[in-house]
């Protein structure tokens, strides 16, 4: 009788074997805990842990609990069935918390183990991304979508990318094909209805925001789209009441921030408004749209000395935004200093391109020069000295630095841009605009843009710098700054008439001026 009872290992490699299967079925579904549960029992039941750590390292990771999952993954070995995987995985670990380095040595362990794998690929591609190696990035994605041409993940990446390389309309094919193979993929549908939405496609973006909360409810990426959208109809209350719908998830996201801040501003609650964007600048105390709504929204209040403090220096720059300008000298005026008031009205209506100006270093040249020499080639010493090199006036040795720097990191489009600005503030305007170009290759964004237009500007090429902008546009439509530039480019060679037909188009979407 006892014969023919099966082993009790038998019975082990049994449960193990099941355990991985309901496991790895539930991780393809996006499901940690249902991936957990089995695990867990079939570790209870005697498996060894070795042989599901990177299993249910996954399934933790998943669920969000980092913790937990840096104990399983880091507590001891994987079997070598699924050591590639549970290298992958640390590797993800490390990616998420911002450790890059470390990153790096557990995507190459896996990658030695198995070199083909596209989800690894596709968090390569993150890492250098997010490493500032946009160019080796880019490669990784591509090899990603050739290592499998239908995977959801290396889909959306590439498409992410190629959003950033050459424009939105480049970048729905990508996310269409994606949703070809997964059309109830969260990742996706957020990013199609976000591209939707930037170039002006709104009812086919609420019809994938619709799809996205049917398929994942209450997910907050669709409920803020949906605010964005009523809050760009002008329906202020409805926008409100949707962006409350995401209680705190959304808390710290710049965008939410700036966006409450608007939709407070419309519905009167000035104070709330400020509260917005003051948060938001101290977030990111370069932002000029958030100052200009800030010192907007303080002048409503009657506290234009509070506006003045707001707008000091930025106001003080050769670079001010007419808009900030005009809210400055109207700030004087109300607090009767009217000389200071003439000043800024009058630089807001004059016509023409904001200088370039250096950014001024906050630390002596030799501090800055000893703190370069130990770490050359890393952007956080690179940038200080190069702007009190500039300041120093010594801008051969500026070039110096911000070509080293560019050399060390071949593929970051913003050690291109560095150089250009660099050579630009030297005057020498073919070698910033040839910088800005291979920017441009890599990534072809925004900053990208008008760096090019003032380069290509200054050397006469208005002709060009149209045509450059146009073929920006038709690629992401409707964009303000964008437009605004060529309304200037158009006025700037005697089509008044083009200009008009531009300035109507941002006046009817409410865009000349903030809020």
């Amino acid at each position: 009788m006892l014969a023919c009872l099966p082993a009790q290992g038998s019975l082990r490699a049994q449960v193990y074997a099941d355990a991985l299967v309901k496991a790895r079925s539930a991780l393809a579904k996006g499901d940690g805990i249902a991936a957990e549960a089995p695990l867990r029992a079939a570790v209870r039941g005697g498996a060894k842990i070795d042989l599901v750590r990177a299993e249910l390292g996954e399934a933790l990771l998943m669920q969000g609990d980092r913790r937990q999952a840096r104990e399983v993954l880091y507590g001891g070995n994987f079997a070598p069935a699924s050591a590639a995987h549970g290298w992958h995985l640390r590797g993800r670990l490390e990616l998420v918390e911002g450790h890059l380095p470390d990153a790096g040595q557990a995507f190459d362990r896996a990658l030695r183990l198995n070199g083909n794998d596209p989800a690894l690929w596709v968090d390569i591609a993150r890492l250098r991304y997010t490493g500032g190696e946009q160019a080796q990035a880019i490669e990784a994605a591509d090899h990603a979508v050739k290592l499998a041409p239908r995977d959801p993940r290396a889909l959306e990446l590439r498409g992410l990318m190629i959003r950033e390389q050459y424009g939105l309309f480049a970048a729905l094919p990508w996310f269409e094909a994606g949703l070809r193979v997964a059309p109830d993929d969260v990742g996706l549908l957020g990013e199609y209805a976000a591209t939707l939405g930037d170039i002006g496609q709104y009812k086919a973006m609420l019809v994938v925001c619709r799809k996205l909360a049917t398929v994942d409810p209450g997910n907050v990426r669709a409920l803020y789209l949906q605010a964005v959208l009523a809050a760009r109809a002008g329906q202020t209350t409805l926008a409100r009441q949707i962006l409350l719908k995401t209680g705190t998830k959304l808390r710290d996201l710049p965008a939410a921030i700036l966006l409450n801040g608007i939709l407070e501003y419309r519905a009167g609650n000035t104070n709330l408004a400020v509260g917005h964007f003051d948060r938001l600048l101290r977030l990111q105390p370069d932002n000029l749209q958030a100052r200009m709504l800030l010192v907007r929204a303080l002048r409503r209040q009657g506290l234009d000395v509070e506006a003045l403090a707001a707008a000091d220096p930025w106001a003080q720059q050769d670079f001010a935004p007419p808009y900030l300008l005009q809210l400055t000298g109207e700030a004087y005026v109300s607090t009767g200093r009217k000389r200071e008031a003439a000043s800024f009205l009058s630089r807001a209506q004059e016509v023409g391109e904001s200088a370039v100006a250096p950014i001024q270093p906050g630390q002596p040249l030799g501090t800055l020069a000893l703190a370069y020499g130990d770490a050359p080639n890393l952007a956080a010493t690179a940038v200080p000295y190069i702007r009190a090199l500039i300041a120093a006036g010594d801008d051969a040795q500026a070039i110096a630095v911000a070509d080293r720097l560019q050399r060390a990191n071949p593929g970051a489009a913003d050690a291109w841009l560095l150089l250009g600005d660099t050579r630009l503030w030297a005057d020498d305007k073919l070698g910033a605009l040839d910088n800005y170009g291979r920017a441009a290759s890599i990534r072809f964004n925004l900053a990208t843009l008008l760096r090019i237009d003032d380069a290509m500007r200054s050397l006469g090429r208005t002709a060009e710098a149209n045509a450059m902008l146009a073929r920006y546009l038709r690629q992401n439509p409707g964009n303000p700054q964008a437009l605004k530039l060529l309304a200037f480019g158009r006025r700037s060679l005697g089509d008044n008439d083009g200009a008009a037909r531009i300035e109507a188009i941002l006046q009817s979407r409410g865009l000349r001026n903030p809020l």
